[in-house]
């Protein structure tokens, strides 16, 4: 009871199955919720373009613009090719069940396992580059950074676990004060440029352009396609949207994908234009913010939203991994636990083990966003491929009205990714993008181990070759009851085994000779006439001998089942309850895998005090 009232007190009461309709949510929460992601990585992306040219020379900074134009070319493709897949796909899973149902299984685990790490990462790189925001802006914090860093996590899951719509509502107005806020500093930027109020260090375009090797343009894009990671979270999670789902996903979608592409060209070219260079301990949002505005109270706003949208960035990874673990929970590739809907009608398990990938990638990777962001852009490239192509096989398939163009979109969305996937796997390779490499396959073979025991106990289980029987034959079993003593849970024990069984056996392990005197004396005054039998424990074990007298019996007694009845005295207080049956619940343990051994407990409630 003490448990049931604290679980309430920190997620909330119960919530009935009826009242999931009333979780669904609207456009405008989704565009904070579902796009989160996608949105923040405004604040990173232009760095992540950044890092690699300024590393070449300061004057490389000027393919920042071509590369940015390229990755919002980029961004605009993929969107649309979205829009497709919730239109024939409306029931969430995304890039997992369209490759699934039209390529086939393998390559569906493929992109699940893709977009499960892909969440798992999104996680753990929002709330690092949200932290890195806070310590931009208050450099004394930066050595805690991992620590608040956990702490974020475990907040944004206490959110999501009360509820999908109450999570929503909350997260919902740091993402429109984050696009508030950047939308002023650019207006703010471009306004002092135009009117000579800041200097202008680089045009946005370049008559010409440095000569640099074509493996660092490519580096530098593939760095910024950061910018991409989340825009596929609308159409995993269309089950989320209140009716008609897939026309609100579809506009959702088009309203974060002109926020991203506007943002994003915006923040990359104010950057360039006022000659931010990347340099560590600040980031380069930071750096363009100070010189827009200075350190007057609208930077720290800059700063307050930045780092809010990246931390609640990981909110899209809390709605989109639940659903796909749940999807494929269903088709038998994860635990089914991962697909019950818990207290407050989410998936409590799926979020509880998302938090703790993510708090372990964060504490291995000492909160650095720079080193993590490689690791997952092969895998969210990897799932647009996949899905794409098998959004082909679709309209081939079906050839629905407008089927040509739906084809020609999701074809070049295809091409595009997976030439994008190529060119991120060896330019991210050595940095860190081999992890998911291998991790990937790892993850589908986890996948079918987990299918191939669900489908094997199935078999097991099956009646299909089994006829009715016309009448149930008793089991014929030994009862066995382990005693520390006599007393009244004991008797208790004895009147249930009796029962249900005539061969009912009292057991007793020997460490202290004279107390087996007492116990011996005491049973012939209360149960004379039930067996009671002695085991040698020179080595001082309660278990061992019991196990051994069990299998001995087992051939002996040459009954199907021998039921081991456990006596248990419940305490008036949960907290008593440590200082008792640690025996019996080891005893339970040992024989959890045995054959044709059944385990319970006669339990006995005491008052106590």
């Amino acid at each position: 009871m003490i448990f049931t009232r604290l679980k309430q007190m920190i997620v909330g009461k119960p919530m009935p199955s009826h009242r999931l309709s009333e979780e669904k949510i609207s456009k405008w929460k989704a565009l904070a919720v579902l796009s989160s992601d996608a949105l923040s990585s405004v604040a990173y992306a232009t760095e992540e373009i950044l890092i690699p040219l300024a590393a070449v020379s300061a004057a490389a900074l000027a393919w920042s613009v071509p590369v940015a134009i390229a990755i919002g070319i980029l961004l605009i493709i993929v969107s649309a090719s979205y829009r497709q897949t919730i239109e024939a796909y409306s029931n969430g899973g995304g890039a997992y069940v369209v490759a699934k149902e039209n390529i086939g299984v393998l390559s569906g685990l493929v992109a699940g396992a893709a977009l499960l790490i892909g969440y798992v990462l999104t996680v753990s790189v929002s709330v690092a580059a949200g932290v890195s925001a806070i310590t931009s802006a208050f450099p004394e914090v930066y050595e805690f950074r991992v620590m608040i860093a956990v702490i974020v996590i475990g907040l944004i899951t206490w959110m999501n676990l009360r509820g999908i719509r109450e999570s929503a509502t909350v997260f919902a107005f740091p993402t429109y004060i984050f696009i508030i806020s950047f939308f002023v500093m650019m207006g703010v930027g471009a306004w002092k440029i135009w009117t000579g109020q800041a200097v202008q260090a680089h045009p946005i375009l370049h008559d010409s352009y440095p000569p640099i090797a074509m493996f660092l343009v490519f580096r530098a894009f593939s760095s910024g396609c950061a910018a991409l990671t989340g825009i596929e979270a609308i159409s995993n999670g269309v089950p989320s949207f209140k009716a008609p789902a897939h026309t609100n996903a579809k506009i959702t979608l088009t309203w974060m994908a002109a926020l991203l592409v506007v943002l994003f060209f915006g923040i990359t070219a104010l950057s360039h234009v006022y000659g931010i260079v990347p340099r560590g301990g600040e980031m380069a949002v930071s750096q363009l913010a100070r010189a827009v505005f200075g350190t007057n109270w609208f930077y720290y706003v800059i700063q307050v939203s930045t780092a809010l949208i990246l931390v609640l960035a990981a909110n899209t990874s809390y709605n989109g991994f639940p659903w796909l673990a749940a999807v494929l929970a269903h088709d038998r590739f994860l635990p089914r636990q991962m697909a019950i809907l818990g207290d407050r009608l989410v998936y409590s398990n799926s979020i509880i083990w998302l938090s703790i990938a993510a708090a372990i990638l964060v504490i291995l990777f000492q909160g650095e966003t720079h080193s993590l962001i490689p690791l997952y852009a092969v895998g969210v490239f990897l799932g647009f491929t996949l899905s794409q192509a098998g959004m082909l096989k679709h309209h081939l398939k079906h050839k629905k009205p407008g089927w040509m163009r739906a084809f020609a979109i999701n074809a070049l969305g295809a091409v595009t990714t997976f030439i994008v996937m190529l060119v991120v796997g060896a330019t991210k390779f050595s940095e860190g993008a081999w992890i998911v490499v291998l991790l990937i396959p790892f993850c589908v073979f986890i996948f079918y181990k987990i299918n191939r025991h669900y489908l094997s106990i199935g078999a097991e289980l099956s009646l299909m070759e089994e006829s009715a029987p016309s009448k149930m034959n008793p089991v014929k079993h030994t009862v066995v009851i382990p005693i520390s003593g006599v007393h009244r849970g004991v008797v208790e024990a004895l009147r249930y085994g009796i029962s249900i069984s005539d061969d009912v056996r009292a057991v007793y392990v020997e460490i202290d000779p004279q107390a087996t005197e007492r116990v011996k004396q005491a049973w012939e005054e209360w149960a004379h006439e039930i067996p009671f039998v002695v085991l040698k424990s020179p080595y001082r074990s309660i278990i061992k001998p019991l196990l051994e007298y069990v299998d001995d019996l087992s051939n002996t007694v040459h009954s199907e089942i021998i039921t081991v009845i456990v006596p248990e005295f419940v305490t008036a207080h949960w907290w008593h309850q440590i200082l008792h049956n640690q025996t019996a619940f080891l005893i339970r343990a040992a024989l959890l895998f045995k054959k044709g051994k059944v385990v319970t407990s006669v339990r006995y409630h005491i008052k106590g005090i």
